[in-house]
């Protein structure tokens, strides 16, 4: 995820992390109104806690089940300006991909993209994720993939977050700066010459 939130044209934050833990081994990816995401995440993790309680100790919930906590408390909302990811991985179905757009349906898919910087990726991904990619080359894709938003999006922007998930656990990552992809867009890099005016 970026880390930008914008109140309109104003850039209210830089350094927000987007990416919030539900439990253990499952996470939500934020995007929409920060207040929305921020209040169904604490929810949500307050329903997956007792959850937990409930089937044994020992025992994690299951992705889908956490994504079908988030499903309910979006859709019963739907006044609420909130798209989300739901991802993780649990024993019994391995990593799983939920996607949740503004008015609360969820999805499994195997790759889910939201917010405002999303529009400007999806063909991106289309072409450039493929079946059995390994955790390296799935973070990378990712890294280039907000890396492309970030370039064309005016409310996305700031540092990379990401966060993957396996049998061993998360592995969260952040990226700044330098270690972010450049993306110069379709046009080529002007080539200055004698007959170049700079205004």
């Amino acid at each position: 995820a970026d880390s930008r939130v914008s109140t309109g044209t104003y850039v209210s934050n830089r350094a927000s992390n987007k990416i919030t833990s539900l439990c253990d081994k499952v996470f939500l990816c934020r995007s929409g109104s920060a207040a929305h995401t921020e209040a169904i995440s604490d929810y949500v993790r307050f329903y997956t806690s007792q959850h937990a309680s409930e089937i044994g100790q020992g025992k994690e919930p299951t992705v889908k089940s956490v994504a079908s906590i988030l499903k309910q408390m979006s859709y019963s909302n739907k006044g609420l300006m909130a798209a989300m990811i739901v991802a993780g991985y649990d024993k019994k179905m391995g990593g799983q991909v939920f996607g949740s757009p503004i008015g609360g349906t969820m999805v499994e898919m195997p790759w889910a993209i939201e917010g405002s910087g999303s529009t400007y990726i999806w063909s991106f991904f289309d072409d450039e994720y493929k079946e059995g990619m390994s955790r390296e080359e799935t973070e990378r894709l990712v890294l280039e993939g907000i890396a492309h938003a970030m370039a064309r999006d005016g409310s996305s922007g700031g540092l990379v977050r990401l966060v993957t998930v396996d049998k061993d656990g998360a592995k969260s990552q952040v990226f700044q700066g330098k270690d972010v992809p450049m993306i110069l867009g379709d046009m080529a890099e002007p080539k200055s010459n004698a007959a170049t005016v700079v205004w």
